[in-house]
């Protein structure tokens, strides 16, 4: 039998036995967005490489733009499994103009660290409201945002470092690391 929802008051039956509060719920929902928003983004970063023959990059922009999908559906199996409601906000548009590849690997980066203050504010409100199932499905961010801004971060001083002019040495360090990964040992 499907779920009857009645916004805030559709809930499962069986006690309204929720383990998310109302403001968590909507604030992982915002998240949810994000990470959506965030997978567009690469898609379009990918584009952006893979237009200019350089399908290491854009390769490596792809899995960036998958993984972000599989983070919004991380959040959403938690806001159901925790009794919540997903309500998924409208995702603006992708940045589609990077007057370079510095550029375009800045704008991920910047991306990465607002989304790492978004975890974080996520994780307070999961340590003020004291929803340790929370605290620990989101230590998984913590660190995953970690490990983003330290790759992207890498990989920024990279693009910087060789320059536009020699972007196919770049191509070559992004496919000399474990599934394209900067930041992961070789």
């Amino acid at each position: 039998m499907a779920r009857k929802s009645n916004g805030a008051q559709g809930r499962r039956s069986g006690g309204d036995r929720r383990l998310i509060s109302g403001k968590l719920e909507a604030a992982i929902n915002a998240q949810i967005g994000r990470e959506l928003g965030a997978s567009n983004e690469y898609v379009s970063i990918a584009s952006f490489f893979e237009r200019g023959s350089l399908p290491q990059l854009a390769a490596f922009f792809y899995r960036q733009a998958d993984e972000e999908r599989m983070h919004a559906m991380k959040f959403v199996h938690f806001v159901n499994e925790s009794g919540g409601d997903v309500a998924i906000p409208a995702v603006p548009a992708a940045r589609a103009d990077f007057a370079s590849a510095a550029d375009a690997v800045a704008a991920a980066l910047a991306w990465e660290h607002a989304v790492t203050d978004h975890i974080n504010d996520l994780m307070a409100l999961a340590v003020d409201e004291r929803n340790f199932i929370a605290q620990q499905f989101l230590g998984w961010f913590v660190t995953e945002q970690l490990e983003e801004v330290a790759s992207i971060g890498e990989l920024l001083a990279t693009v910087e470092r060789a320059g536009e002019g020699n972007l196919l040495a770049v191509e070559d360090y992004v496919a000399r690391r474990p599934q394209g990964a900067p930041g992961a040992a070789p």
